[in-house]
C-alpha cells in the first residue's frame, strides 16, 4: 500500500483487506513498514508488547520468522513495526543492499512458510522504507482519498513505480487505485473519482468515509471484528473479493 501523501487510507486499507482476505480462508500476512505501527496495533498488537520488530529484522539481529504475531482474526499474521524502525532509513544509508533489504528478508521467509498474500504498509513518504517495499512487491495499491489535493501526488507517485520497475524490480505492477473516505453526497468527490478512472485502473469497490471505521484502530480490531455489518467493513470484503477474483483469472 504506497501513497507519499498521509491521511488517505493506507493503514486502514492494509489492516482491513488484510483482515478481509484472511477471512476468505487465504493465509494472510501484514508487514508494517511505518515507525508510526498503526498497522500493528490495528490488529491489536501494541508497540509495549513488542519484543522483536521489523527493524530487528531489516538490520539483520532477527529473522522474519521470529518476530510475526499471530493477530484475533484467523488466517493472520502481522510483522509489527516500532518506533525503532526510524533508525533503519539512517542505518541502512550506506549499505550497498539498503534497498533490497525486505526482498531478501522475505523471499528467503515465503520460501519456507509460504503465506497466500502478503500485504505491506508504507509510511507516507517515498523514502527508503517505501523503496524496500516496492522492490519486494509484486504489485502496487494506492489508496486514494477523494479530495483534489490527493491527485497531486499520484504523477509523482506512479513516477517513482516506474523507476523501481525499470531499475530494481522489473515484476512490479500497479494492481490499481483504491477510492477510500467517499461520500458520494460530495460533488468533488464523484469529480475525483471520475478524473482518476481517465488514467488508472481503478477498483469497482469504493470505501466510504465510515465513523465505525475510525472507531476500529482504537479497539485494536480491524472492522471485520469491530462491526461486520457497517458499510467500511462491508466495502473491504467487497474490496478484498475483487481483488480475489482478479486473481482467479
Amino acid at each position: 500500500m504506497v501513497n507519499q501523501k498521509g491521511g488517505v487510507g493506507k493503514t486502514t486499507t492494509t489492516v482491513n483487506l488484510g483482515a478481509s482476505v484472511a477471512a476468505a480462508e487465504r493465509r494472510t500476512l501484514i508487514v508494517d513498514m511505518d515507525p508510526q505501527g498503526n498497522a500493528s496495533s490495528g490488529v491489536g498488537i501494541r508497540p509495549r508488547m513488542v519484543e522483536r520488530s521489523v527493524y530487528d529484522v531489516l538490520i539483520g539481529r532477527a529473522q522474519l520468522a521470529d518476530v510475526i504475531v499471530k493477530t484475533d482474526v484467523p488466517n493472520l499474521w502481522v510483522a509489527p513495526a516500532t518506533q525503532d524502525l526510524v533508525a533503519a532509513e539512517i542505518e541502512l544509508v550506506d549499505h550497498p543492499d539498503r534497498a533490497t533489504k525486505l526482498r531478501t528478508v522475505l523471499d528467503a521467509f515465503l520460501a519456507k512458510d509460504p503465506f497466500e498474500y502478503v500485504f505491506v504498509d508504507c509510511p507516507p513518504s517515498l523514502g527508503l522504507l517505501t523503496v524496500n517495499a516496492l522492490v519486494a512487491a509484486n504489485r502496487v495499491l494506492v489508496p486514494l482519498q477523494c479530495e483534489y489535493y490527493a491527485l497531486e501526488g499520484l504523477t509523482h507517485l506512479m513516477a517513482t513505480i516506474d523507476r523501481i520497475k525499470n531499475g530494481m524490480n522489473p515484476r512490479l505492477e500497479v494492481e490499481g487505485i483504491v477510492l477510500t473516505m467517499y461520500d458520494s453526497r460530495n460533488n468533488l468527490a464523484n469529480q475525483v473519482a471520475e478524473e482518476v478512472k481517465k488514467h488508472f485502473r481503478v477498483f469497482e469497490s469504493i470505501i466510504p468515509r465510515n465513523v465505525r471505521l475510525s472507531e476500529a484502530p482504537s479497539h485494536g480490531k480491524p472492522a471485520l471484528l469491530y462491526d461486520v455489518q457497517s458499510k467500511g467493513a462491508q466495502g473491504y470484503l467487497l474490496l478484498a473479493k475483487e481483488l480475489l477474483a482478479a486473481e482467479g483469472k
